[in-house]
């Protein structure tokens, strides 16, 4: 048993501090990177939201010139409208249509958000083309 004398090894792999500074570079990235990311998902819910509404004044502008007034929810839903899926995901389906009353027709569409969307606040349009929301720079990003 005797004569041989073992050979070290060195060993390798990371040590415990490096794994540490890993994980911390990654969670401060991740902290950065994370609240952006979801700004930028929020953004883009918003803008396929005011398509839709666009789409819908388009509808209400060529039902009045047929039936000289604005329709309202009834008429839209009887109409085939159908809320694209991925706009229906983060805000109130169906949207609220109020029809203004006297000699000049007109409306006002509001589209309200739901869940993770909720923090932007209601989009607004209306027969004149005007639009507001419950934040005011919201509807220009």
């Amino acid at each position: 048993m005797g004569g041989q004398p073992r050979l070290q090894t060195k060993q390798r792999g990371f040590t415990l501090i490096e794994l540490m500074v890993v994980v911390i570079i990654v969670a401060v990235l991740l902290a950065i990177a994370l609240p952006a990311y979801q700004n930028q998902v929020r953004r883009g819910n918003r803008a396929a939201a005011q398509a839709e509404m666009l789409g819908i004044a388009n509808l209400q502008q060529q039902y009045l010139l047929s039936n000289r007034t604005y329709m309202g929810l009834t008429e839209l839903n009887a109409s085939g409208y159908v809320m694209d899926p991925d706009v229906e995901r983060n805000y109130v389906n169906p949207p609220t249509i109020t029809l203004g009353g006297g000699t000049v027709p007109s409306y006002t569409l509001r589209f309200v958000p739901k869940g993770q969307q909720s923090v932007d606040g209601w989009l607004e349009l209306n027969s004149e083309g005007d639009y507001t929301s419950e934040f005011p720079d919201k509807w220009d990003r």
